[in-house]
């Protein structure tokens, strides 16, 4: 690490509403015969404008708190760039994408797919993904948390992707509970989605799962 700067200004999302990085870790690699720590070196910029304006929407605003998260995401930045591991970037993709999907924008209805994976489930920073196929109509979708097993019941089928969100029914359930039906689609089908792509088609519903 070659240092922290802070910046006064603030980084706001090109679209997203009262969305802000807080901080980057900006890395530039050195070639070098001996692949070491050496010869990657970065520095960490953040910006204090962002947190002062997400200072000001809130009183509980915790500024040691927020100051340590990303402090350490910055730096686990870093340490992947020495591993070559792109994990967090992933994350921070499918975290924009799930911004964008809250705010009704248009947004990669496959993000979570760059989720850590977290006993069976995609985690995007404190969201849970489930993907499974859709059913046939008539048969609910099994899941399972925290060593329990659920059931909701699909929609019928007709779009490419749906957001199940569980909004009750899981005894302890994290923020938010997604189960993400993935339509079937047969070689022609997806032939001409590569010859002719079109945006897919993408069902959002809140619903309640039961003990199964």
């Amino acid at each position: 690490m070659d240092g922290l700067v802070i910046e006064r200004s603030a980084k706001p999302h090109p679209t997203l509403p009262d969305v802000y990085t807080l901080g980057e870790c900006l890395t530039e690699s050195y070639p070098s015969g001996f692949e070491g720590p050496e010869t990657t070196r970065s520095v960490v910029v953040l910006y204090y404008g962002s947190f002062f304006r997400l200072a000001r929407s809130g009183d509980d605003f915790d500024w040691e708190g927020e100051l340590y998260e990303t402090l350490t995401h910055e730096l686990q930045h870093h340490l992947e760039s020495l591993a070559a591991d792109d994990a967090l970037v992933d994350m921070d993709y499918a975290a924009d994408e799930n911004y964008k999907r809250y705010e009704g924008e248009p947004f990669d209805p496959f993000f979570f797919r760059h989720g850590l994976p977290a006993d069976g489930w995609l985690r995007v920073e404190d969201e849970f993904f489930l993907e499974a196929p859709w059913p046939v109509p008539g048969i609910p979708v099994h899941l399972e948390w925290a060593g329990r097993t659920y059931e909701v019941d699909a929609p019928a089928p007709g779009a490419d992707v749906a957001f199940l969100t569980i909004d009750d029914g899981v005894h302890g359930a994290p923020a938010a509970l997604h189960v993400v039906l993935v339509a079937r689609r047969g070689w022609l089908d997806t032939l001409r989605s590569l010859i002719r792509p079109r945006p897919a088609d993408v069902l959002e519903l809140d619903v309640a799962a039961r003990p199964a």
